[in-house]
């Protein structure tokens, strides 16, 4: 008799995850902890894991900003969410597991890969996140950690996971060791004492409360088979070049004497950079835009254009992820709205939107490296009138 599983057994690049995005629920989700309200998915622990949907009425469980951190969806509009680490065991990890829609065979290889970010609620970070392939179902009530020695799919570096931007992946291809493998489990394996956890610095503006221990969302999880020769390709050499940049360039002041310049001449020669895909205004740039007011007040006729740039980086990251599109708008408007909040009319305030069109000439010297050009495009400049 010829059974249902027998052809999905013999095809490679099925997808034996049901539900791997996390889109399909089975009850509507109003809390976290929810995550066996998502199709396919549960927790083998007491200790429930998360599921963030774009869609969701409830801040904390809500994409791309929830309680823990902002990420758009890898792919669809949801994620789930697991605790990988908690300091001192003070916090209960949590897991996600499934049942794959057929059992491996012995020797049968597999290419998983899953992907992962780090909250930016957390105040740690970790290397030891990784899938569990098993013939037998972890399921327990108490809130406890599944310890294994052997983890069957872990990143190839053993890196750690600490980027607050852009999704992480861990791919791997997988032998079935024995007949019936058909559960896999995601999360952190190895005992707190045996992790060297790296502490999160947390940057000024960010505004999530900090959460003790590491906190990750995980999102597009794939078991697909492979034929007998065939390998998986994770091409985990482009995804640790596309890295993206911390820098916030900061144009040096040292040498030069503004009693000397006229109000135009002072206001023009100032800069407000920022980082890759963030608006936040640094404590320099708000000393920078602190002289311009007093420059604005003293002269009351005087008007000023902004012109707010991006670097080409953001719009193509912006392409995929719309959540961080018109960057430059977004810059100039967190710059005027600190102007008018120190006194100056809106219509002394003009602005021109320039995306990545205009790079940064005046500044970006030839042995500038590629990192420290794009910091020095993105920025606001000020042109008097």
């Amino acid at each position: 008799m010829v059974t249902l599983s027998l052809p999905l057994l013999s095809t490679a690049q099925d997808n034996l995850v049901q539900n791997g995005g996390f889109e399909s629920n089975t009850g509507k989700v109003k809390k976290l902890g929810q995550i066996d309200f998502v199709t396919g998915w549960k927790s083998p622990t007491g200790a429930r894991a998360d599921v963030f949907i774009s869609d969701s009425k409830m801040p904390e469980i809500a994409a791309p900003t929830n309680v823990y951190g902002t990420e758009i969806p890898k792919e669809g509009d949801s994620y789930a969410g697991i605790v990988a680490f908690g300091y001192q065991d003070k916090v209960p990890r949590t897991y996600l597991t499934q049942k794959l829609s057929a059992p491996l065979k012995k020797g049968q290889k597999v290419c998983v890969t899953f992907y992962i970010n780090l909250a930016e609620g957390s105040k740690y970070s970790i290397s030891q996140i990784g899938m569990l392939i098993s013939k037998k179902e972890y399921t327990t009530d108490q809130k406890t950690s599944i310890i294994e020695k052997e983890v069957s799919v872990v990143h190839p570096k053993n890196k750690v996971f600490n980027s607050y931007l852009g999704w992480e992946k861990i791919c791997a291809t997988y032998t079935a060791k024995e007949d019936g493998e058909k559960f896999i489990t995601i999360g952190n394996f190895t005992p707190n004492g045996e992790i060297k956890p790296e502490t999160n610095k947390k940057a000024k503006d960010n505004k999530f409360e900090n959460f003790a221990g590491a906190y990750y969302f995980v999102d597009d999880v794939t078991v697909q088979l492979l034929e007998e020769k065939e390998t998986c390709n994770c091409n985990y050499e482009d995804a640790e070049n596309k890295k993206f940049s911390t820098m916030i360039y900061q144009k040096s002041m040292t040498n030069v004497n503004l009693d000397r310049l006229t109000p135009k001449e002072r206001i023009e020669m100032q800069c407000i950079n920022f980082a890759f895909a963030k608006d936040e205004l640094t404590p320099e740039a708000k000393s920078a835009l602190d002289l311009i007011v007093t420059e604005l007040k003293a002269n009351p006729t005087m008007t000023v254009v902004m012109k707010a740039n991006v670097d080409s980086d953001e719009v193509a990251y912006a392409e995929q992820k719309p959540a961080f599109a018109d960057m430059d708008a977004r810059r100039a408007s967190m710059v005027k709205d600190y102007l008018k909040s120190k006194g100056i009319d809106a219509s002394r305030i003009k602005t021109e939107l320039k995306g990545a069109d205009e790079p940064n000439a005046k500044e970006i010297r030839t042995e500038d490296d590629d990192e420290l050009k794009q910091a020095k495009n993105r920025r606001v400049q000020f042109f008097v009138q």
